[in-house]
Parts: C-alpha cells; structure tokens; sequence
C-alpha cells in the first residue's frame, strides 16, 4: 500500500491542485487537517465551497482521507461544541471525512475531528475503543495534532502537542498516525517529521508556501517512508 501524506494546505488551491494531479498514483491520499485558513480574507463559508469541490475533485481520482483541524471549524455541533460542520456533512465518492473509519486495503483507518469540548473529547475515545475491536491487519489514524511528547510537536521554541492522543497511543498503539498542525517541525533542530513512539510511527509532513506542499510517500510494502520539500528528501526504513 502506498499512500501521499500532506496537511496544512490553509486553502492554498495550488497545492490542492498538486494533491490532486498525484492522487491516481496512490492507493489513497491523506490531507491531515487545516484545508482552510482562518487568516485569510476570503470567508470561511467561501473557502468552504471551493475547498469541498476539491476534495470532490481528489476523491474522483482516488481514496482521499481527509480530517479536520482547529483552521476548519466553522459552527457549533449538537453539543453547542466548535466543529468543522461543512467537512462532515461533505459526502461524495472516494471522500472520507471526521468521524470515519474505512478499510484501505488490509489497514483500517480511523479518521479523527478536531475537537475543543469534553464532549467531542468523549464521542473521539468512543470511536477508537470502538474501532480497537474491528478486524484489521494495520491501523492507520488521521489526527491533526501530533501528540504531547512528541519532537512532531516542536516549533523549535516550545512543543505544541495533544495530551489526550498521547494517552489513546499508550492505550491503543496504532500502527501509524498523520498529523500535521506544527508547521515548522520538520524544518528545525528539534523537531522532525518522523518518530516512532513504542510501536506507532508518527508522521507530520509541515507545511511550505508555493504551489508544492511539503508531503510524504509512504510505502508500507517497501517499508520506508520519504519527505520531500523544498530542502530535499529524507527517508526512514520502517
């Protein structure tokens, strides 16, 4: 199985353009969050329609797996807590959002929303000791923040991570997890875009201006995982 990994595309439409034109060369494509970008001038509600006619488009050329990040939410849910409503009420074909966990090939993937409410804490830790059970030969979770602990976390200043998935690591231990969020982490000393943590690989691909996102291939069959960006590439062997 081969997989290309971005995150923090904050409504760059080139970049979705370059996720799009790679998308029939992977078994699936996962956008880890942030699609939108709350600094922008563009409305949000704008950027929402032109951000879901790309993931329709993505989703007409391969398997896309995309989650939410805190740049994406734009209503409250039924708990009155913040949430990326347009992305989960977003169906099409090849497109999987917030809340879904779908087989890619013999991996189990668990798509998680960004959350800010005990509540949406709670519905979270429900799904994955939900999907704890299912049959599967790798599990694969989309989460936008990289957990406490980790270098993935670090800006090179301080260290940004999610305490709660660092606790569902330690309870669950996933085969792989994407994130994105710290932009800067693959970019400085004590940062990275790699790291195992027990038996889970963490990944987390940055993010870059200009028409190519900084993204990752990887190939679970060959065993290793490549980052490119502007700097280059590196690979780790799995």
């Amino acid at each position: 199985m081969k997989l290309l990994i971005v995150s923090d595309l904050h409504y760059g439409l080139r970049q979705f353009d370059f996720v799009a034109d790679l998308a029939p060369h992977f078994d699936a494509v996962v956008i880890a969050g942030d699609l939108l970008d709350l600094r922008s001038p563009v409305p949000i509600a704008a950027q929402a329609v032109a951000a879901s006619a790309q993931l329709v488009r993505i989703g007409s050329r391969g398997t896309l797996l995309a989650c939410s990040g805190n740049h994406d939410l734009d209503g409250l849910d039924e708990a009155g807590e913040k949430a990326a409503r347009w992305l989960q009420t977003l169906t099409a074909p090849g497109v999987h959002v917030d809340g879904e966990a779908v087989m890619v090939s013999d991996a189990l993937v668990t798509i998680c929303p960004w959350w800010e409410g005990p509540v949406g804490r709670a519905k979270l830790a429900s799904q994955l000791s939900e999907n704890a059970r299912q049959k599967r030969d790798l599990w694969i979770w989309v989460h936008h923040a990289p957990p406490t602990g980790s270098r993935l976390a670090s800006d090179g200043r301080r260290s940004y991570g999610d305490d709660a998935l660092a606790g569902w690591i330690a309870e669950f231990s996933p085969d792989f997890i994407f994130s994105g969020h710290i932009h800067q982490s693959p970019f400085t000393g004590e940062g990275g875009w790699a790291e195992r943590i027990g038996t889970t690989w963490v990944f987390n691909p940055g993010r870059e201006p200009g028409p190519i996102p900084a993204h990752i291939v990887l190939d679970i069959d060959e065993g290793h995982a490549t980052w490119f960006s502007s700097e280059g590439s590196e690979r780790v062997t799995l």
